[in-house]
């Protein structure tokens, strides 16, 4: 039977073996969570009031001893490069970025060789000898500059430790290396200042060099003792990583030469149920925990979830696993901080870096904004509803402003809010001034959110988070003015705010535990659940981020990643140590972002099964819907058919008879519902766009020529016209769009070549003998269809491109932008017109055909498309082919036979019990 936790047992010894001296007594343990438990722990080996004693993390402990501040990553960059900067040449200094790019490295390094005690020098040198045995074969005159520069910067390492060593102890401030090794330096002072004290270090697992030094000179003078929490299993297997500190221990320290190692348990053989779930994705294993709770308190009602934990192997997973849990949990507790990084004040000062710092890169003078960043801004949701800025983007939209300068936004904003002059007050006056303007900003927006509704509550939370460090940065930035870059800043920022969290209220000793892997030390619990166990996360994967090689790490005694392995070892099983309900879950998928194989600690549990654990392998999948998707299916209203009377009123255009064709639904939408689609800024040209212009162009051109007959001089005059005419339609119909460079300078060259070709062959028709007169250019025409089948009469009415007369014949023209063959208006039989979508074009031409019928005055008529990717087919007339014979004149009988199909069309359309049924 498994016994109490850790911390039971850890109150039982301070109660049987400190209760005169609590007061007096310090108990250390690895993280400051475990704080609040062992305290709980107390009060249940209690039936009266005591002085509790005084719990520290390891972190404060021995901050204490050395009586320094720990400063922040960032903090410590600056303060590295002030020394930097004070013992490097001018002409040698590298900017704050380059400088960033080693300096980050060095520092985990001064970290790693501070907190194992190594002597600086030696370890620094001998990587400068490294590098000088590998340029050993380089002769001197084959030395470069680059050459010589990157071994000064060796040679220099020794000289940046020291100098940022004395630097930071001068203003008694350090990094976690220095302060461990100031410790170990007052270890003696210490010991001697606190004679009537006692400490009990609870809980731990890999200690530093400095750390054994602290602990084990405390316990020979009888100062301290400690309690390791080692099972069986591991510490006497000499190759289970999470025994692997603990037996170097029990071996290697003194004090276990003549005393006990205490407390070795046997809860890990113990009888376990582990299940190993696999799923596919993430979100898999956040439904599945959801579902293993909810199944806990199905089981058991009245049951407390408190002995219940559920570890994230990835911190990512927290809020999918937060909508997942089932309503009925009740108590939560996260231990977790929830990252700024992704909220929306976050999402909006990175938006607002980068449309600044865009800016200034494209030129600081004229300050000009991408229409795209300043629209992010424009609709946040943080901005839109009190910038009252929506006429702008209306603006911006409807005028496809691609690049707007400082002063034309200004120009286009009349009364521009505070909020507005905040976002885009010009970040022309330094770092300082930038933070500052952000500062006003986040307090802008944090009087616009109420306190009485929760989401905004939540907002201002992150909004708050986000404004300390803006707030911190000002700090940096005021005491180290040189660096003063937007992009430093910019990139100051991005880690600054990774590093910003937002805690969450809850009750710890109540509830549901939702913790991250390092929060679980020194718990137990009797049900946990684990996620992500893939390789890469639970381990992490190897990551050497250092400059001290590994071979060098191994034979100084510096932690590789064998053990930083280890540590993950310990906590996995020490997770599982007295535990008696395990679940498991991974990613079944291999590839991709979250992925990767199956965690080794799963293998490892499989191969080296306990007699006692039960273990089940199960891999889940979503249960996928046999129908992926229902098409749409909508019936006619009364007041669906009273809009379609309406429009067989106002005329049913041949687009609108296609649309139907292609996706009854698509219609619905269009014409029923009148939906529209949204106005964006058009910043590469469509090819409707370029349609729209090319028509235009071309009607400009033919206008003067309406009721003529067009002569070789008239088409020779309109190619001196095309370039200004297709420059005057772009303005028109593209607005302020951009159209002097990139893609739209190829689709006005386009534009240009399409007129040109076309003129061209007009030009070929007419000295060949054509007869041209134009009878109508973009004209509106429309006829009535009543046939006993419609319940009302229907208006065909639709935009003719060009109607005119050819050599005696009426030529009815519709210009297609696209590529359309012969065969697109060419049909064999009558029956299906309707019904297949690539009879769309005979059913338009053969529209207009009808529409402008009664004014041909019995001229035969022709219908057909001029293509302008096909230009050398010139006109594609309609034809109908029967056999052999070819019939490209209009007459009567293709006219009976195209109204038939029309009719069965407008039938289906206006019947009443006939669906609008979605095509997919």
């Amino acid at each position: 039977m498994i016994n109490s936790t850790f911390l039971d047992k850890i109150a039982q010894v301070l109660i049987e073996k400190y209760s005169a001296k609590l007061a007096n007594t310090i108990v250390v343990l690895p993280n400051k969570r475990a704080k609040i438990f062992l305290i709980e722990a107390l009060k249940k080996q209690v039936s009266n009031n005591i002085l509790a004693p005084e719990i520290i993390s390891i972190e404060d402990f021995i901050q204490d001893i050395a009586g320094i501040r720990t400063v922040d990553p960032i903090e410590l960059l600056f303060e590295f490069y002030e020394v930097y900067l004070s013992i490097t040449d001018k002409a040698n200094q590298q900017s704050f970025e380059l400088f960033a790019n080693w300096a980050k490295t060095l520092l985990q390094d001064f970290n790693e060789i501070d907190r194992y005690l190594l002597d600086p020098t030696h370890v620094l040198s001998y990587l400068k000898d490294i590098e000088d045995i590998k340029k050993w074969g380089i002769e001197v005159e084959n030395k470069t500059q680059l050459l010589e520069k990157y071994i000064d910067f060796w040679k220099l390492l020794p000289l940046y430790y020291q100098s940022l060593y004395a630097h930071l102890l001068q203003k008694g401030i350090g990094y976690q290396g220095l302060i461990y090794r100031e410790a170990v330096e007052n270890l003696n002072h210490f010991s001697n200042s606190i004679t009537n004290k006692q400490f009990v270090f609870a809980g731990f697992n890999a200690l530093n060099a400095s750390e054994e030094k602290i602990i084990q000179h405390l316990i020979s003078n009888d100062q301290a003792k400690i309690y390791w929490d080692a099972d069986q299993t591991f510490l006497n297997d000499p190759y289970h990583d999470a025994g692997l500190f603990v037996r170097r221990f029990k071996e290697n320290w003194k004090h276990y030469k003549s005393n006990s190692f205490e407390w070795i348990v046997d809860d890990f053989s113990q009888s376990k149920n582990i299940q190993i779930i696999g799923t596919p994705k993430s979100i898999g294993q956040s439904k599945i925990s959801g579902s293993i709770i909810e199944k806990i308190i199905e089981e058991n009602p009245t049951a407390s979830l408190d002995k219940v934990a559920i570890v994230l192997g990835e911190e990512n997973l927290l809020v999918p696993l937060l909508y997942s849990l089932p309503s009925t949990v009740g108590a939560l507790n996260i231990t977790m901080g929830y990252s700024s990084k992704n909220n929306p004040a976050q999402i909006l000062i990175a938006k607002l870096f980068k449309m600044h710092t865009n800016a200034l890169s494209r030129n600081a003078k004229s300050y000009v904004f991408y229409y795209k960043d300043v629209l992010d801004i424009l609709t946040h949701p943080l901005v839109e509803p009190y910038a009252e800025a929506t006429a702008l983007v209306d603006i911006i939209n409807k005028n496809n402003y691609t690049f707007i300068s400082h002063y034309k936004l200004m120009e286009l904003n009349v009364y521009p809010t505070d909020l507005f002059l905040l976002l885009f007050q010009k970040w022309e006056n330094g770092s300082i001034a930038v933070l500052q303007a952000v500062s006003k900003l986040l307090l802008a927006i944090k009087g616009n959110l109420s306190n009485d509704n929760e989401e905004e509550k939540i907002t201002k939370a992150f909004v708050f988070a986000i404004f300390k460090v803006i707030n911190k940065l000002i700090n940096y930035y005021s005491q180290h003015q040189h660096i003063d870059k937007i992009e430093t800043l910019h990139a100051i920022y991005k880690q600054v705010i990774d590093l910003a969290e937002v805690s969450f209220e809850g009750e710890p000793l109540n509830g549901l535990q939702i913790m991250g892997v390092l929060e679980s030390r020194v718990l137990d619990f009797d049900t946990v659940i684990v996620t992500s166990m893939n390789e890469g996360k639970f381990p992490a994967g190897k990551s050497q981020n250092s400059f001290i090689p590994y071979d060098v790490k191994r034979e100084l005694g510096l932690p590789t990643f064998k053990e930083k392995d280890a540590i993950y070892t310990y906590h996995f099983y020490h997770l599982l140590q007295r535990a008696k309900n395990i679940y498991l879950l991974y990613n079944t998928e291999s590839e991709g972002l979250d992925a990767g194989e199956k965690s080794r600690f799963i293998t490892q549990l499989e191969v080296e099964k306990q007699r006692n654990h039960n273990l089940s392998h199960e891999i889940y999948n979503a249960v996928l819907p046999e129908t992926a998707y229902t098409p749409m299916v909508i019936e006619k209203s009364p007041a669906v058919m009273g809009r379609l009377k309406k429009i067989a009123e106002e005329g049913f255009s041949p687009s609108a008879l296609t649309s139907y064709i292609r996706n009854p639904i698509q219609f619905y939408f269009q014409k029923i519902l009148r939906i529209r689609e949204v106005e964006e800024v058009e910043e590469n040209i469509a090819l409707n766009t370029l349609g729209t212009i090319i028509h235009e162009t071309l009607k400009a051109l033919y206008e003067p020529f309406i009721g003529k007959f067009i002569s070789e001089s008239d088409i020779d005059n309109c190619f001196k016209l095309i370039d200004d005419e297709v420059l005057k339609q772009f303005k028109i119909v593209y607005k302020e769009g951009e159209i002097k460079k990139g893609r739209n300078l190829l689709a006005f060259e386009v534009a240009k070549r399409n007129v040109f070709n076309f003129l061209k062959v007009e030009l070929e028709c007419i000295k060949a003998g054509d007869a041209i007169k134009i009878i109508a250019l973009e004209q509106t025409f429309g006829r009535t269809l009543n046939h006993p089948d419609l319940p009302f009469p229907v208006l065909i009415k639709g935009n003719v491109d060009r109607i005119e007369e050819r050599n005696g014949i009426i030529r009815i023209i519709d210009y297609k932008t696209g590529k359309v063959e012969k065969a697109s208006v060419s049909l064999k039989t009558w029956s299906g017109l309707t019904q297949e979508l690539k009879n769309d074009k005979i059913i338009q031409v053969l529209a207009y055909a009808f529409m402008y019928e009664p004014e041909a005055n019995g001229k035969s008529i022709e219908a057909g498309i001029i293509s302008f990717k096909n230009l050398k087919s010139g006109f594609l007339p309609f034809q109908f082919k029967e056999d052999k014979d070819v019939q490209q004149i209009i007459n009567e009988e293709i006219m009976t036979n195209y109204l038939e199909q029309i009719v069965l069309l407008l039938k289906e359309i206006l019947d009443t019990d006939k669906s609008f049924e979605e095509k997919i």
